[in-house]
């Protein structure tokens, strides 16, 4: 059997056709992907004491993992990367509410597996850096490679309103690069635009907390960090600060969904074909997908795609 019949064969073998088991599995890869990129620049920052790395390629770094990881599943899941992400697409009605907390275990598994093998990576890095202890504060801390912390001037009122402001405007800016009746990007470069806005809220709101904006992305990796040995601290520190990253993002899609509807999505002329406005029940008729290709609540809406960071 030659090389070409033994790949065919082998397809026909794995090839899942399950729809929702090959949406989980291509959003599982692509939340790996993107955390593997994101907590590996930090990685790099922290452990070289900024020699090999600083704030800004660390950012950089996780604005193009979002890129690549659209990429990665953007035409099986949607690539939606972030459970504030999905959430916007459940309350705009182009994602069933049934599938939201399978997509938010998925997500939040592949974050704690990519901490995992990002703390594989850089483990003699890490040890080397702290000196034998994996400690969570202090001069020679290690726990921020993996997830997110308050500044020490922040206080929870102030950095719950940091990650509801940065999520409302990351939702904001994704409805409108996808708006097909706004100014939309060219087909095909959704994924450098919505890395590109990601990276400009980075540079801008990331000195408070990190940018988090992605409940699966910060609690992932910092329950990795309990098991791995950084201890109970991880969930301690800064006040207790773990839940702010989780809740304030989804407070934050439900803001930014919100807010483009009533000032820009709700006011678009009708185009020829559009189904007369009382028989039009769906919120969000003209961002990212349009009436005609509305999904049903059974089927998978592939125009999702996000990001996060730290």
């Amino acid at each position: 059997m030659g090389t070409a019949s033994f790949l065919k064969s082998a397809q026909a073998l794995l090839r899942i056709r399950n729809q929702l088991v090959r949406e989980c599995l291509a959003e599982l890869l692509a939340v790996f992907v993107l955390i593997l990129i994101t907590l590996s620049g930090s990685a790099q920052m922290v452990t070289s004491s900024s020699t090999k790395g600083n704030v800004l390629t660390a950012y950089l770094a996780g604005a193009l993992a979002v890129m690549v990881a659209i990429h990665t599943a953007g035409g099986v899941s949607g690539a939606h990367l972030n459970p504030a992400f999905s959430l916007a697409m459940c309350l705009l009605e182009q994602f069933p509410w049934w599938k939201f907390p399978i997509f938010v275990a998925v997500q939040t598994l592949g974050a704690f597996v990519s901490a995992g093998a990002v703390y594989a990576l850089y483990y003699d890095a890490i040890w080397h850096y702290s000196n034998g202890t994996l400690a969570a504060s202090g001069p020679r801390e290690t726990a921020s490679i993996f997830a997110t912390y308050p500044a020490d001037y922040l206080s929870l009122s102030n950095g719950f309103l940091d990650q509801v402001m940065g999520t409302a405007l990351l939702i904001v800016g994704i409805l409108a690069i996808l708006d097909t009746r706004n100014k939309a990007v060219p087909k095909g470069l959704e994924p450098v635009a919505v890395a590109l806005l990601v990276f400009s809220i980075e540079v801008s709101m990331g000195s408070n907390c990190g940018c988090p904006m992605n409940p699966a992305r910060d609690f992932g990796p910092r329950l990795f960090t309990f098991v791995a040995g950084w201890g109970v601290e991880v969930f301690s520190r800064g006040n207790g600060w773990w839940w702010v990253p989780v809740v304030a993002p989804l407070l934050g899609a439900t803001v930014g969904s919100a807010l483009y509807q009533l000032l820009v999505a709700f006011h678009h002329p009708a185009e020829e074909g559009d189904p007369p406005a009382e028989q039009n029940s769906v919120v969000l008729d003209n961002v990212a997908v349009p009436p005609d290709a509305k999904t049903s609540p059974g089927e998978k809406d592939t125009r999702g795609m996000l990001p996060q960071k730290k």
